[in-house]
């Protein structure tokens, strides 16, 4: 069942597509479903973000604004509260008040993203930087049944060459786009990320409401992995004193390695303002006896202390 499942029609591929036809100049209403969540097109004039804008080593391209899964401790809950607080200051009338929930409530889609690709992507001027695709939102969430928009922008970049590339989701929509994968891996340094924290189910319902059970994942990145993909995964983040034990570690590991993983990659929880909220209770809730460590780890910083 696509994204406006309960009654949606088939995706619209048209650029910028909005209810009574035509591209829209400022944010317009896509689609919805009856739970509440709500598509919205967000105008754009570029779809690349630099290493110098972002303070990475790499290129990254996000298809959309928000996430559906609706992790606690996604850092990019800063980056969405930023769209929502720009459109209220430039008039937009769909633009509220931001809270915990938004980001899952409120999923903005780049509909020109594939267009604004194909204009802008100068592959010299990437140097020998990778490009990201799903740095601040899952490319591959449930809104990519409907809209499609990171298979476009796949199809695109098979059109170039020698890029290296990577994608990071949680999610099995990305086997859909295996046949296209594997075509970008002939042309590119491709490599896919399934992102998963923890193979215990009771602890990813707990931190991610919506995303994937682990089984959904791993099996995913089976199929990757025999199709001939470079596949792999990111623990990230590793959840101090929840997830972080020894055994917790080697069960996810083992669990992929026997999924075929090539790689893997971990780093531990970032605390952005934004994520406190929705994330900190769930630890006073669950893991009382670690959350005053949480509090003081991170009293004055975002990132994890360095002893750790």
């Amino acid at each position: 069942m696509g994204v406006g499942g309960e009654g949606g029609g088939e995706a619209r591929r048209c650029v910028g597509w909005r209810e009574g036809g035509g591209l829209g100049v400022g944010w317009a209403r896509l689609d919805g479903r009856r739970r509440g969540t709500r598509f919205v097109h967000l105008p754009i004039r570029s779809i690349l973000n630099s290493p110098q804008q972002t303070g990475m080593g790499f290129w990254s391209l996000n298809p959309y604004v928000g996430c559906e899964f609706g992790c606690t401790y996604c850092y990019a809950r800063f980056a969405h509260r930023y769209v929502v607080e720009r459109g209220r200051q430039s008039g937009e009338p769909g633009a509220g008040a931001w809270d915990d929930e938004a980001f899952e409530r409120q999923v903005f889609v780049k509909s020109e993203a594939p267009d604004v690709l194909a204009l802008t992507l100068k592959p010299s001027r990437l140097g020998e930087a990778a490009i990201a695709i799903g740095t601040a939102t899952d490319p591959y969430q449930p809104a990519e049944r409907k809209f499609r928009l990171t298979h476009l922008v796949l199809e695109r970049l098979q059109a170039e060459r020698g890029l290296r590339i990577s994608l990071v989701t949680k999610s099995p929509l990305v086997t859909r786009d295996v046949d296209l994968l594997h075509a970008l891996a002939a042309r590119h340094e491709l490599a896919v990320h399934i992102s998963l924290i923890s193979t215990d189910q009771r602890l990813i319902r707990l931190f991610e409401p919506r995303s994937p059970a682990p089984g959904v994942r791993l099996r995913a990145l089976q199929r990757l992995a025999d199709a001939g993909l470079k596949a792999g995964i990111i623990c990230a983040p590793i959840l101090p004193g929840v997830t972080d034990g020894i055994t917790s570690l080697r069960d996810l590991l083992t669990a992929a390695r026997d999924a075929g993983a090539r790689f893997s990659h971990a780093g531990p929880l970032r605390l952005y303002p934004a994520v406190r909220e929705p994330f900190l209770p769930i630890v006073e809730r669950h893991f009382p006896s670690v959350a005053e460590r949480h509090r003081a780890a991170y009293a004055r910083a975002t990132d994890a202390p360095a002893r750790y």
